[in-house]
């Protein structure tokens, strides 16, 4: 929902003005001196550590809380547009709550129903003219569509939806009311990566003063100009998106750095001038000009970045694929509840697959047969009689006991392990020290998904099933987790409203649609092309590799004959992987030998065997090797 906030300050040259303002929560500062203008119609994106005080700035801005020193101005023309914490959960129909967020005309029209004055009517027809309160319901309609919600929802009343959904319909009706200044904190949280492609083009286009808080990197690129940055309690801003943000900000803090390092070179400099000469009487004089000129130097400010997290998962050891075979299979909650149907695919050790499809198409449930949590209906799934899967889903933090801390969770788990054992792997996801001993209660959101991580991959899986993992991370630790998954050396099925985890770590897109799980055949650039423009048939059969004029059964033989071309280039590629390797081992043990001093003592036939054998030995691998390419690439 969305509701407006009017602060009557004499100052209105801006949007909002924050001039030298400081806040505190609980004896820790958030904010301290600092100012900063954001002007009308600028587009800009906060971020920060999580904990620094991005949500608490919001509240500032709305006047729940007060600041500590200085002032916050917020120009009183204009009405302030933000998500309601609470989500909607009445009767009122979806339209109907999109629509009662414009305030003005709803307050019109019910004025028009009983005003009696024709100059007054002729006043109310003429405004609602001039806001076009005609086209009304069709934009609301638009908006909802875009956020997910089919055209048969939009009567549904809200309290039939879940609170994710729900907390869509608030975002809906505060992009309708159509604010002067929006802002939104964290507003991908609840949607699918369909409803965020959507979400980055309508800001794009939003013509108002926006102040976005996201940990979306694709968002921040797109849809902001300015990126204003919280850290060591000051607002600094950069101008651009996210990209040219981190650019500019490592290129400062280089600078800062040599900088700090020739000014205290400096003042070593003249110390040792000072140290040297003032006891000696003809140099006193300079010596005292020294100290003089020392205690004029500014202090030198140290560079201060705070630490990233890092991810390290262990590497499994291989198994031969495929790690999972899906044959014919349906899968569901009971037999008037089958979500998926007729599913073929396979998952071998080097896939990197991300699932995509509006939510509620089934994602969730294909995770879930993956994993073993939920079995199939008809069909079979064959897996690797040694294969280990990890499955992570962000509701499994409300399982963790909240009075146990990090480590009492991993030696619960692995009771017998070295306790020193355990911590290394606690380390490796950012748990050291005391934080391995701090009580789950006490952990940000974004440490109990890390421990989540943690508990995930202590038995070294083969395959990690990854539903929605970064929902409470920040930038730094999605950048972590993306840098963690590429070296990972298992398999990866990820399901994730976060583009740029998607396009960095997926190179398969399997889209779960009309109930069927169907591989897309482009990246995720053609597939934000195929969502804005669904019209198109032939360019959707196209892309989901189906011809209309082939039959079920026809479809299968040639995915069948795909997966036995897959597996054989697999098993020739592992061959010529084994040759390369053992070729390689005989050319250095050759080299070796024709290295020692005693080689050339030999007869000359057998030196000049010993080269040809080197010479044929090098040859061959060179072909191998351009086999091994031509076999790559075949597979790719």
């Amino acid at each position: 929902m969305t509701f407006s906030v009017e602060i009557d300050h004499a100052k209105t040259l801006n949007m909002i003005e924050f001039n030298n303002m400081a806040y505190q929560i609980a004896g820790r500062t958030l904010y301290k001196n600092t100012t900063i203008l954001i002007p009308e119609g600028q587009k800009v994106g906060l971020v920060g550590k999580n904990g620094s005080g991005k949500t608490t700035l919001f509240r500032l801005i709305l006047g729940d809380l007060s600041p500590d020193q200085g002032e916050i101005n917020v120009n009183p023309k204009y009405k302030i547009g933000t998500v309601a914490q609470e989500a909607p959960a009445d009767s009122r129909s979806l339209l109907d709550t999109v629509l009662s967020a414009d305030l003005e005309r709803e307050t019109l029209l019910k004025e028009a129903k009983i005003a009696t004055d024709p100059n007054r009517i002729s006043e109310i027809y003429i405004r609602l003219a001039d806001i076009d309160a005609e086209s009304a319901p069709s934009r609301a309609a638009i908006i909802l569509s875009g956020l997910g919600f089919s055209e048969s929802t939009h009567l549904k009343s809200c309290s039939e939806f879940s609170g994710g959904w729900r907390m869509r319909i608030a975002l809906a009706a505060t992009l309708f009311a159509n604010p002067d200044i929006l802002l939104l904190d964290e507003p991908t949280n609840h949607l699918d990566i369909e409803a965020v492609i959507w979400l980055e083009h309508f800001l794009e286009r939003w013509r108002g003063t926006l102040v976005i808080i996201s940990h979306e990197r694709t968002l921040l690129n797109s849809s902001v100009d300015h990126i204003i940055h919280l850290e060591n309690h000051q607002l600094t801003r950069y101008t651009g998106g996210y990209n040219f943000f981190e650019k500019t900000r490592r290129e400062k803090l280089t600078l800062q750095s040599k900088m700090a390092a020739k000014k205290t070179a400096e003042r070593k400099r003249i110390q040792s001038f000072i140290d040297r000469f003032k006891a000696k009487a003809n140099k006193a004089r300079q010596a005292q000009s020294r100290i003089k000129m020392l205690e004029r130097m500014e202090p030198i400010r140290p560079i201060i970045e705070e630490k990233t997290i890092s991810f390290q998962f262990p590497h499994p050891s291989p198994l031969s694929p495929p790690l999972i075979s899906v044959n014919r299979t349906s899968v569901g909650y009971d037999e008037s509840n089958i979500v998926l149907s007729d599913v073929n695919v396979r998952i071998d050790m080097d896939d990197r697959i991300a699932l995509i499809g509006a939510n509620g198409n089934g994602k969730s449930t294909m995770m879930k047969m993956l994993s073993g949590r939920l079995k199939p209906m008809t069909g079979s799934i064959v897996k690797s009689k040694k294969l280990k899967i990890g499955y992570f889903a962000q509701h499994q933090s409300e399982e963790l006991n909240p009075n146990q801390s990090a480590f009492e969770h991993i030696l619960e788990h692995r009771p017998e392990d070295p306790p020193v054992r355990l911590r290394g792997h606690l380390g490796r996801f950012g748990f050291i020290q005391e934080r391995a001993e701090t009580k789950v209660k006490n952990l940000s959101g974004g440490e109990k998904a890390r421990l989540l991580f943690a508990l995930m991959s202590l038995e070294t899986p083969h395959i990690m099933l990854l539903d929605e993992p970064t929902n409470h991370l920040d930038i730094d630790s999605r950048e972590a987790l993306v840098e963690a998954l590429n070296i990972y050396e298992g398999a990866v099925i990820l399901v994730s409203h976060d583009i740029h985890l998607v396009s960095l770590v997926a190179d398969s897109l399997w889209l779960i649609d009309e109930g069927n799980c169907k591989i897309f055949d482009g990246d995720l650039t053609e597939y934000q092309k195929y969502l804005l423009d669904k019209s198109s048939t032939q360019k959707v059969d196209k892309k989901l590799n189906t011809k209309p004029n082939v039959s079920k059964k026809e479809r299968r033989r040639l995915k069948a004959e795909e997966r036995q071309e897959k597996a054989d280039l697999n098993r020739a590629l592992q061959a010529s992987e084994k040759k390369i390797a053992y070729l390689t081992k005989e050319i250095n043990l050759l080299e070796l030998k024709m290295s020692s001093p005693s080689f050339f003592e030999n007869s000359s036939e057998f030196i000049t065997e010993t080269q040809k054998d080197l010479s044929n030995t090098k040859k061959i691998l060179a072909e191998t090797e351009g086999n091994w390419l031509e076999l790559q690439e075949g597979l790719e």
